[in-house]
Formats: C-alpha cells, structure tokens, sequence
C-alpha cells in the first residue's frame, strides 16, 4: 500500500474543500465591501452565518496532515512562505473578530471600522492565499534538505497574478452562493457580479496557464505544449481539462443570466466545477512534487509506520467532517429573508 500516496490525495481532497467552501464566504466578505446599504450587508453575512467559521476546519486538517504525514515539505515550505502565510492568518483571525463585532457595534463610525475590518480581512486573506499558491507552482530555493532562499522569493510577477487570480476567483464563489442563498435585488446584483467575476476568472486561467508552462521544463513535457509546437500524443491525453473548464465557463454564463430559468443552486455547482478543474491542472502539472520541483512526496513523507498511525487515528476524520459538513448545509439549506439577520 502506497501511504505517500494515499496521504497526498486525502490533503488535496482536504485542501480542494477548503478552497471551495471558504473561498465562497471570503467572496461574501469581499463583496460586502460592495453593498448598496447595511441592510443588504447583513443579508450578505447572514448567507454565510452559519457555516463560515466551520468552513476554516479543513484549512486545519490539510495544514496539520501536511505537518504529520510530510514533516520535510512542512519544514521547507513554512520558512519559504513565512510572510503571506502570517498575513492569511492574521486576517482571517481579524476577519472572524470583524465578523461578530459589525453586529454588536453601537454607532456608526465603529460599526464602519468592524465592516471594513470584515472586508479587507477577507480581501488580504483571499490575495494571501493566490500569493501562497504561485509561490508553491513556481518553486523555492532547497539546498538539501532546507529552504535556502530569501523572505521574498515568493513575491513575483507570477504571484501577483495568482493573487489577484485567487480574489476573483473567489467572488465568483461567492456571488454565485449569494445567487443560490438570496433573493430579489441581492440577487440580481450577485448575478451581475458572477458575470463580471466569471469574465476575470476566463482570462486569469488563462494567463495562469500559459504562464506556468514557462517555469520549469517538465511542466511543458507534461502538456505537451510550447510556445512554438505541440506534441499532440501527450496533450490528447491532458486536453479534456481545458475543454471541460471552457465548457463550464460558457454553461456558467448562460446560468447567471438575468432571465434564465436555470436552478439558483447550478451557478455555484458550476463554478466549484470550474475550480475543480484548475486544480486538476495544477495536479497534472506538479505531481509527484510538493516542494515544486526539488522533492517528491515520497522524498519528504514520514516513515510507513507513522503514516500508517496516522491513517488510523486520522484518516476516519475525513468522513466525520465531511459528514458534518453536509449535515451542516442541509440544516441550513433555504433562502436568507431581506429580514434576516444576525442571530449570534
């Protein structure tokens, strides 16, 4: 039994859920920022009241698998993305303070400061993020077994374009949760947003893959594709991806129309399609590594021994928080009144 392997796939099915249902509530608290009035605020945060703070748990578990089952690409990582990762956390602590402050807030100017707080700590917490991933896809400076660069490697052209990628991905999360949790003219307004995003995401994809394939060689073997030719016995292989992400982002648009008849709950089943296939991409490009592209997963796993342990006394946890999760959901399944709000 291949534990690397296996322990690999349960954190990227840990990370992938992360990025799904946190990212849909930091799109919320981005597009608060951009709320025509308090009361359509509150209706914003109300949508995600009672999941947001669970959504975070899966950050916890893909974070901690790492950690345990790949204590080497936990040691090199950490120090190479030290400052973006402290940033995230940061906001997203601030954020959660934000969060239950706005509602608590006695005059006006402090309940503006705690809704800026919420905005801009899921703005810094979202870019965070896009900033960790194109650190993570182009690579760090690893001598032995050690991260050996500088504190900003991780600052580049590429990953402000995987930052700013991330934010608008995560609006089109978000509105489009808004478009399955609200109704009347918070709707109509999410629909014009997932539109707008929808557009931002397309193009992003785009640069970020023509990008990527320009960082190592054996991303470029691994597609197939250059600048100048393709190898079409290797790109066949890998095409359905890009096809099936260009197929969702024109179902996508044609479901965030304001006369469709399509179901309020496709948008957002669409755009998690869509986010499944970047990272599919990502996994066709950088695997076996996850210390792109100087170790292995199998380089930088604990023992068998410890890995089995672990996928003993861990592996169960996956299932029960992804039970939970659900549970969770259809608990709360429903439409967010223009009355509702915070109940805390």
């Amino acid at each position: 039994m291949d534990l690397p392997l296996i322990w690999a796939v349960l954190i990227a099915v840990a990370v992938m859920m992360y990025v799904l249902l946190d990212g849909f509530d930091l799109g919320v608290g981005i597009l608060s920022g951009f709320a025509s009035d308090e009361a359509e605020r509150t209706r914003l945060t109300a949508s995600i009241e009672p999941v947001w703070d669970g959504n975070e748990t899966w950050l916890v578990l893909g974070g901690g698998g790492l950690f345990a089952a790949f204590p080497l690409a936990y040691a090199i990582l950490m120090p190479a993305f030290y400052l973006p990762i402290f940033a995230m956390l940061f906001a997203l602590i601030f954020r959660g303070v934000a969060f239950e402050f706005r509602h608590k807030a006695a005059h006006a100017t402090t309940k503006a400061f705690w809704n800026g707080a919420f905005f801009w700590g899921s703005l810094v917490a979202a870019l965070s993020q896009g900033f960790i991933l194109g650190a993570f896809i182009q690579g760090v400076t690893v001598t032995d077994r050690a991260f050996t660069g500088g504190i900003f490697d991780w600052l580049t052209p590429f990953t402000l374009m995987t930052g700013a990628s991330v934010v608008i991905g995560y609006v089109l999360l978000g509105s489009c949760w808004l478009i399955l949790k609200t109704e009347g003219e918070t709707q109509i307004g999410a629909r014009k947003w997932a539109r707008r995003a929808l557009v931002g995401v397309a193009v992003s994809m785009g640069m970020v893959s023509l990008a990527t394939l320009s960082i190592d060689p054996r991303i470029t073997e691994r597609w197939g594709v250059t600048m100048a030719s393709v190898d079409f016995s290797k790109f066949l292989f890998v095409a359905p991806v890009p096809m099936i992400a260009f197929g969702l982002v024109i179902w996508l648009w044609r479901n965030t129309a304001p006369n469709t008849k399509a179901p309020d709950w496709r948008p957002f089943l669409l755009a998690a399609g869509l986010f499944l296939t970047g990272y599919l991409g990502l996994g066709i490009s950088i695997f076996p590594y996850n210390v792109p592209f100087a170790k292995t997963i199998w380089e930088t796993a604990a023992r068998d021994n410890s890995l089995s342990l672990l996928l003993w006394g861990g592996g169960p946890m996956l299932p029960i928080i992804l039970a939970y999760t659900v549970y969770v959901y259809r608990l709360f399944w429903g439409k967010v009144k223009p009355e509702d709000g915070y109940h805390g």
